[in-house]
């Protein structure tokens, strides 16, 4: 990588020093002046959150993991799985009771931002829909809580912990909203405030709390709620003060038609999702045991932890891309998608072979029953790849008014994906599990990818992607190796840290595309001159 930041670097530079400085400085302001200013902004935009984004979501998920960890320890196999099953249900559910309000958000807020009244209609719907649609699924719960029981774990602490979770769900769609309203206005520090490290710290103090007096599994439950509780109480009024988006129905029925026009089909669609790609949740708690649910929700913890480089810089790509679309600007929004796409790869390559080869370990850190995931943990590693090598090829569907066509291939995909599924579980087990939601994921990134190029000419890929790829095979052999000498849990700090150092020595040698370059200098010479405001205070 020859962008010359080392350069000046020795205090004994001669003549040749200072002319290959000056040379390699020429080379970065020929590359600098090579992307047009429209695309370095939006660039620079998206990498600027995806950095603050990175950061709170490794902090969502670090909570989330001490989280699990304590129950794991503080509960048994057995009861953590009651509670793991039912707190997943209590998770999809959550994905539906905006009613496709959060992408309604991100979609017209932006384009209404010279319209504070229109603003606030479309957040109040957002609101009133949330409330409505959490209300009917806590009743839904409340009657369906036995019955579900007798299909899945057929646990008497059961019931009672899903209908606690019944009411979270309603409390979680509130916080999503306001979060929502953070991230549509472009305040990236507001919605991970909220949505990732308040949401799940306060469910890590509602479940340390029950523990500390000595509750069990339904006990917990009632902690996560109340706990939640009081953030939903607080995250709406915060959100409206800082965002300047006051909630309102004044004028909702001129409003009405096109919001919902937007978020119904992304709810149709969100429905199909869980079907989808978290049908497996389900089959494990109705075809397995109590105990292997625990064990695949330990998988799924990991399995999140690989989803952060794509969910960082899907932070602010969602409004970004409806401006340039808004603008008619699809060429900038292509190479913007194309840019974000590589850096997410390169992002993600390294997290993948931490988890690849030293997965046992880290399944074992949550008890020795859990290591019987490290199969289908590698497996639903592969969908994990693809669904990030295509970067935000289903938010860009969205932004680009094609929330239809997504719909339908959800519903398409939800029920091959049912029926593979269900087969892959009864046969295989967890791994069968699995293998369904990696082969669902893959099929539709895969199909949205090509939808992208037919519908609107978005293409991601170029030559430039195979130095990530090569360099995360050079990173992956170096890993197994540190691991063969290193012993035990060790090898785990020791092989992440050396696998990093060969990761970036390889991208150094094999060579980074000038746009990624211009990301990394501009956002390292931002968050240096921040720090040194700070330290010179």
């Amino acid at each position: 990588m020859n962008d010359g930041s080392g350069a000046g670097g020795d205090a004994a530079g001669d003549s040749a020093s200072g002319a290959d400085t000056a040379s390699d400085a020429d080379t970065t302001s020929d590359a600098d002046d090579a992307v047009p200013d429209d695309e370095r902004e939006a660039l620079m935009t998206i990498a600027g959150g995806a950095v603050i984004t990175a950061g709170g979501v490794s902090g969502q998920r670090a909570l989330t993991a001490a989280t699990e960890f304590v129950l794991a320890r503080g509960l048994g196999p057995a009861a953590y799985g009651v509670y793991a099953l039912a707190w997943r249900i209590a998770q999809l559910l959550s994905r539906l009771v905006t009613f496709g309000s959060v992408p309604a958000l991100q979609r017209y807020l932006p384009e209404y931002a010279d319209d504070p009244d229109r603003q606030g209609v479309v957040a109040g719907l957002a609101y009133a829909t949330t409330l409505g649609f959490g209300a009917a699924i806590a009743a839904g719960i409340w009657l369906a809580a036995p019955r579900i029981d007798a299909l899945t774990v057929e646990d008497p602490a059961f019931p009672a912990t899903m209908r606690a979770f019944g009411f979270l769900v309603g409390l979680l769609g509130v916080v999503m909203v306001a979060s929502a309203i953070f991230r549509a206005v472009g305040s990236a520090r507001g919605e991970i405030a909220f949505n990732k490290l308040l949401r799940p710290g306060v469910r890590l103090v509602g479940a340390l709390t029950a523990l500390a007096l000595g509750y069990s599994v339904v006990g917990v439950a009632g902690g996560i709620v109340v706990a939640t509780a009081l953030l939903a109480a607080v995250a709406a009024p915060l959100s409206a003060r800082v965002t300047g988006v006051v909630p309102s129905l004044r004028g909702v029925r001129g409003e009405a038609r096109r919001f919902y026009d937007h978020a119904a089909p992304v709810a149709m669609s969100s429905l199909g999702k869980v079907f989808q790609n978290r049908v497996d949740v389900l089959l494990v708690g109705a075809l397995l045991t109590a105990t292997a649910a625990g064990v695949y929700n330990v998988v799924l913890v990991l399995i999140a932890i690989a989803w952060i480089p794509l969910l960082s810089f899907n932070q602010l790509l969602p409004p970004v891309a409806s401006e340039l679309y808004a603008d008619d600007r699809t060429e900038t929004l292509n190479a913007v998608y194309g840019s974000v796409t590589r850096q997410i790869v390169t992002s993600v390559i390294p997290i993948l072979a931490v988890l690849v080869v030293y997965g046992r370990e880290l399944l074992g850190l949550f008890g020795e029953p859990y290591v019987a995931g490290y199969v289908p943990l590698v497996v639903y590693l592969g969908g994990v790849f693809v669904g990030s090598a295509v970067g935000a090829t289903g938010w860009l569907l969205m932004m680009t008014d094609h929330q239809y066509a997504r719909m339908a291939l959800d519903w398409l995909l939800a029920v091959l994906n049912v029926a593979l599924t269900y087969a892959f579980v009864v046969r295989y087990g967890l791994v069968g599990a699995a293998l369904g939601t990696s082969l669902a994921i893959a099929v539709q990134n895969g199909i949205q990818v090509v939808l992208l190029r037919r519908f609107e000419g978005l293409w991601p890929f170029d030559r430039t992607y195979l130095t990530p790829l090569a360099a995360g095979g050079v990173t992956l052999l170096a890993m197994r190796a540190i691991r063969a000498v290193v012993p035990g849990r060790a090898a785990i700090v020791v092989g992440a840290a050396g696998g990093l150092a060969v990761y970036a020595g390889a991208l150094r040698v094999l060579g980074v595309d000038p746009r990624d370059r211009l990301v990394a200098r501009e956002l390292a010479r931002r968050y240096r001159a921040a720090l040194a405001e700070r330290l010179g205070r």
